[in-house]
């Protein structure tokens, strides 16, 4: 794979809440290619145990977007 450099210094003097930023659009962009990496099988017997205590029992959890506003302590 030929990938261009980054030059991660300029990034590193970024604001923290900018890093952060840059992290989650990293992380989203791997996140909509995730069918691409392959699962050990551990993995994959983990995620089918989280998948059947979901089903079991729905409302145990919260949304993504509910959670992240408590972490940033926005209402």
């Amino acid at each position: 794979m030929n990938v261009s450099p980054i030059n991660l210094d300029s990034v590193f003097t970024l604001p923290v809440e900018e890093r952060i930023l840059i992290v989650e659009k990293i992380w989203d962009s791997v996140a909509d290619d995730a069918q691409q990496v392959p699962l050990e099988p551990w993995q994959a017997e983990e995620l089918d145990r989280r998948l059947e205590e979901l089903k079991k029992n729905p409302d145990a959890g919260k949304p993504w977007p509910e959670v992240k506003r408590q972490i940033l302590g926005e209402q």
